[in-house]
């Protein structure tokens, strides 16, 4: 009698991915994370352990597309244009390393303002005004920011998870991820007989999600706390 293999679709929250990137592969061998290159290939080299010994169905990775808007900026009027920023620059190059590897599929949603035009302070500056450390006279351009955020991905993620459950492609789902909002979509697999692993990559946990998932593990490299 031929073994049974597991099947397994690893799904990834880009934007968490890359927030905790920054952190956790800090001053380990080669760590640039302006380099495309070298950030997908750490990306598929911790996913692919969660495929060892496992049929690999898809590695799944969603994120907003760069932003390409152009706008002035409100408080020196100067002109800008997104698409040559070099988050974009580094979100293309990084998405089109991502393509090259092997059972790579990316699920990109949208970066929009939230309101046309609409510009927001940093948290820590809107403090300081509150508490009359810092005037309108004394702002610069980096205490202002787009108020910009991605549509679609949440939505994208919770479909195929969907999906994936309902045509029963595989055993078990990797969500990596720490985001509370995929807890009906956990449940919905689960219900369907899936095994919903969570890789939080050393992250805290939503007490709600933990809830509703199979088991929790990561193969990110240890912050100093968990060394």
């Amino acid at each position: 009698m031929k073994d049974y293999c597991i099947r397994v679709a690893i799904l990834v929250d880009g934007a968490f991915f890359l927030m905790r990137y920054k952190s956790l592969w800090k001053g380990r061998a080669g760590f640039n994370p302006k380099d495309p290159s070298r950030v997908a290939r750490d990306l598929y080299d911790m996913v692919s352990k969660h495929a060892t010994d496992k049929y690999l169905y898809r590695i799944l990775y969603y994120d907003g597309k760069p932003f390409e808007g152009k706008t002035t900026h409100p408080l020196s009027g100067k002109f800008i244009d997104f698409a040559t920023s070099e988050v974009a620059k580094f979100k293309s190059a990084f998405y089109e390393e991502l393509t090259k590897k092997r059972k790579v599929a990316l699920r990109l949603g949208h970066i929009k303002y939230r309101s046309q035009g609409a510009w927001a302070f940093r948290p820590m500056i809107v403090k300081e005004l509150l508490k009359r450390k810092k005037t309108i006279d004394d702002l610069a351009e980096v205490d202002l920011y787009p108020d910009i955020h991605q549509k679609g991905v949440d939505i994208r993620i919770g479909l195929d998870i969907a999906s994936i459950a309902y045509k029963r492609l595989v055993d078990q789902i990797v969500l990596v991820s720490g985001d509370s909002d995929f807890i009906p979509a956990a449940k919905l697999a689960r219900r369907e007989g899936i095994d919903v692993l969570l890789d939080p990559m050393w992250g805290n946990i939503d007490k709600k999600l933990l809830e509703h998932v199979d088991g929790v593990l990561t193969y990110a490299p240890k912050p100093p706390k968990h060394e």
